[in-house]
């Protein structure tokens, strides 16, 4: 492994608002090539697959893909909060056993869930109202799609202790090459091939594995660190392994309530015109540019305070929690809008322009992409806060805030307000609970980032106090 990519960082010393940039940034960079995936996935198939309902099929599975994924991704987060702490602690034989442990852990996990999701695919889909005619592909996508979930599991446990330690370049390298490996089996199996939703699905998998592995190597690869692994370690510790779940079960649930509340707002999608199902599909993949963009700086306050919260030292927590607020608000509002000037051309490359449908599918793209990129800083600005609680080891509480700001404020919207008010059930009356329900949560969030303030308080004054009894002892020995 080149020594160029054997970088960590410690950020409990030195500047930091440059450097939440420098390290929030690869973290972009590698999510919006992970976005890549999916994206190819859509363009391919609706542009050359041939198969006109192929794009809404593999639209329509998103929510429930997410789902199982941010399960997965809560264990990994939680792995990273662990992880960064015991790193800013120096605590080289805690951090050797964790990351032994969980990585064996990813690994199975992921193959319950790839089997959960092949038997469920049809049933969950069916019940959140798929037409008919689209339910056949769907079902077949998701079911080779969980086929990757061990893989995925894995990837994402790797580069969740790649940036625990500082490291975000590594990931970036990996899905890079894997991303790239993506695109051209897209075009393989789909044109040269003549699959649909399963060359796409296949092609997804692939690269999967080939990230999967390519993190553990290079993490096998890094002799002499805390953070290597070497399989004759592998080994299951119960009290790491609890610690780890206490932090990542309530931040995956968390990330679920919002897959399901998804899930909801997709049943009620599928209530319009199949137009408005793929319109819905390319809005999706348009503003997860922005959520990706956002959603780094929520990683990058995690870590920062994780490391710092593990090295006691609470003034540069209170900096990072300013300064990524600062960074979230900043590319929300400009990336938003950026995003919104190329909406059209950004539309052309998933539906090809002699489609009788393009003009208005178009159209409600844009409909849907002006409501949720105007107002998607509210949603950075709740992850923010919600990393920086994570990093100093909050989990329940995030949890509960994000299940009623987000989830039950929608299903409450769906049901109370878009389904019985004629007026309301239009598509601006659905979408339009997506801001509604970040600003509450943000509001939320930042009453609990007043309460984690006292308690950094409370603990600087119980270290000065102990600071000043121990100069006094030192005097007195004198």
């Amino acid at each position: 492994m080149n020594t160029k990519f054997k970088i960590k960082k410690n950020f409990t010393e030195g500047p930091i608002f440059f450097r939440i940039l420098f390290f929030a940034v690869p973290i972009m960079l590698t999510g919006l090539l992970q976005l890549c995936y999916n994206m190819a996935d859509n363009m391919v198939v609706g542009r050359f697959s041939g198969d006109s309902l192929a794009l809404a099929a593999v639209g329509c599975t998103s929510s429930f893909n997410n789902l199982i994924i941010n399960l997965l991704l809560g264990v990994a987060a939680g792995t990273g909060v662990v992880v960064a702490q015991l790193y800013g602690a120096d605590e080289k034989r805690l951090l050797e056993r964790t990351i032994h442990t969980m990585l064996g852990f990813s690994f199975f996990a992921g193959i319950a869930f790839s089997v959960i999701g092949i038997l469920i695919s049809e049933p969950i889909l069916s019940a959140m109202g798929t037409k008919p005619e689209v339910l056949s592909r769907a079902v077949l996508y998701m079911r080779i799609i969980c086929l990757g979930i061990p893989a995925s599991a894995v990837y994402n446990f790797g580069a969740s202790v790649c940036r625990a330690v500082g490291n975000s370049k590594v990931p970036l390298a990996i899905l890079g090459t894997s991303g790239l490996v993506n695109v051209v089996l897209n075009i393989v199996f789909v044109v040269f091939c003549d699959m649909t939703v399963d060359g796409v699905a296949l092609a997804t998998i692939v690269s999967q594995y080939l990230s999967a592995i390519a993190v553990v190597y290079y993490l096998s690869r890094q002799k002499g660190e805390s953070y290597a692994i070497s399989f004759k370690k592998l080994c299951f510790d119960k009290r790491l392994l609890s610690r780890v779940l206490r932090y990542g079960v309530p931040s995956g649930i968390q990330s679920s309530m919002f897959s399901i509340s998804n899930m909801l707002i997709t049943s009620a999608i599928n209530t319009f015109p199949t137009t408005t199902v793929s319109a819905n599909t390319i809005a999706s993949n348009i503003d997860s540019i922005a959520y990706t963009t956002m959603n780094s700086f929520a990683q990058a306050a995690m870590t920062f305070t994780g490391q710092n919260w593990g090295a006691g030292k609470t003034d540069r927590m209170r900096k990072v929690y300013s300064y990524t607020l600062i960074w979230v608000l900043a590319f929300g509002v400009g990336v938003g809008q950026l995003a919104r000037l190329f909406v059209t051309p950004l539309t052309s490359l998933y539906i090809d322009g002699a489609n009788p449908d393009f003009a208005e599918i178009t159209s409600v793209v844009v409909e849907i992409t002006t409501i949720i990129l105007s107002t998607y800083f509210l949603c950075g600005i709740m992850d923010v806060q919600s990393g920086f609680l994570r990093g100093m080891g909050y989990s329940f509480t995030p949890m509960i805030t994000s299940l009623v700001s987000i989830c039950v404020v929608r299903i409450v919207w769906i049901y109370c307000i878009f389904f019985p008010i004629e007026k309301m059930n239009t598509r601006f009356g659905l979408y339009v609970s997506y801001p509604v329900s970040w600003g509450l949560a943000a509001i939320a969030f930042f009453v609990l980032s007043l309460g984690a303030f006292k308690k950094l308080r409370r603990f600087d004054e119980k270290r000065k106090k102990k600071e000043q009894n121990s100069a006094t002892g030192v005097a007195v020995a004198q």
